[in-house]
């Protein structure tokens, strides 16, 4: 395989057929699902129509190739789910309420009502995107308020169904599920916190302790640090609405998020894989290993006394 295979992909993709990917292990052998909800490469015509920017600059929110790291995952067990479909298009890991009404022109209907000022949306940064990772705004004329729905509808409930459904075949099968949502951020954003530290090479959220056992960020801090990487926790991602919705440690299920400093596998310039790629894959496939060894009875709530 080429170090740029995989690259991104455009056309008409029908995502109401394919905006996600499971790939499946042979057979079960860990409550670990991997999920990577903002590695899309595809990016379908009337996407790229729309958007006032040309695909590369689109892609600088991808979190890209992420998928292609932890794809040896199903190899040792493991079930990974992917979204196809690009970040910029419609982001998972946002609540479907968190909707910026002025992008649209008409009325957005949403059941529930929308959720217009969180910090994310404020940003830009809502499900469906307004700006790119640099700050550039994607469209050039407000979109009809259809495409809320249409995209939510095609894209991420699919996502969302899927993660659920994998979180419950984890649970039946070993009483809990363990979620490893898998991101990328760029170099700039593992810049040292205090004068004087090193680059930070991976983040883990936890939501501060409250989406996953205490053992899980122990456990993957063990295994980077084996490689001198530079771990920190909850800064400055503490996990998004994935970990925040479907982290429940006290239900058996727990969330959480690792960020990995692009700069360790990618020229974020061209957005291609660099030698670095193979090495930090190597890397994570120890890791992978090592976490589908944990034994289920370790994460499983404490039974209330009678």
């Amino acid at each position: 395989m080429g170090r740029n295979s995989g690259d991104v992909r455009s056309g008409d993709v029908p995502f109401e057929n394919t905006p996600i990917e499971i790939i499946r292990p042979k057979k079960l052998a860990t409550p670990v699902i991997f999920a990577s909800p903002h590695s899309g490469r595809r990016y379908p015509e009337y996407f790229l129509e729309q958007s006032r920017l040309d695909p590369q600059k689109l892609r600088l929110s991808e979190d890209s190739y992420v998928d292609l790291l932890f794809d040896n995952a199903p190899h040792f067990g493991a079930p990974l789910l992917k979204a196809l479909f690009p970040r910029a298009y419609i982001d998972v890991n946002r609540s479907d309420k968190e909707v910026d009404p002025t992008m649209f022109h008409g009325r957005v209907v949403q059941a529930s009502g929308l959720d217009m000022r969180s910090s994310r949306v404020i940003a830009g940064l809502g499900v469906i995107p307004k700006i790119v990772a640099d700050g550039q705004y994607i469209y050039g004329k407000k979109l009809s308020p259809n495409i809320l729905q249409d995209r939510l509808k095609a894209c991420y409930e699919p996502y969302h169904r899927a993660l659920k459904q994998l979180i419950k075949e984890a649970k039946d099968e070993f009483g809990v599920a363990v979620v490893i949502d898998c991101h990328s951020m760029p170099s700039a954003g593992g810049a040292p916190l205090r004068h004087g530290e090193p680059i930070i090479d991976f983040v883990l959220g936890d939501r501060f302790g409250t989406s996953c056992a205490p053992c899980l960020p122990g456990l993957i801090e063990g295994v980077l640090r084996k490689s001198n990487a530079h771990i920190i926790r909850n800064s400055p991602y503490a996990g998004g609405f994935v970990a925040n919705t479907y982290g429940r440690p006290m239900e058996g299920v727990h969330v959480l998020q690792i960020e990995i400093n692009r700069r360790l596998y990618l020229d974020e310039t061209r957005i291609t894989r660099t030698e670095g790629f193979d090495i930090l894959r190597a890397q994570l496939d120890d890791l992978i290993k090592e976490l589908i060894t944990i034994d289920p009875a370790a994460l499983r709530p404490a039974q209330a006394a009678e």
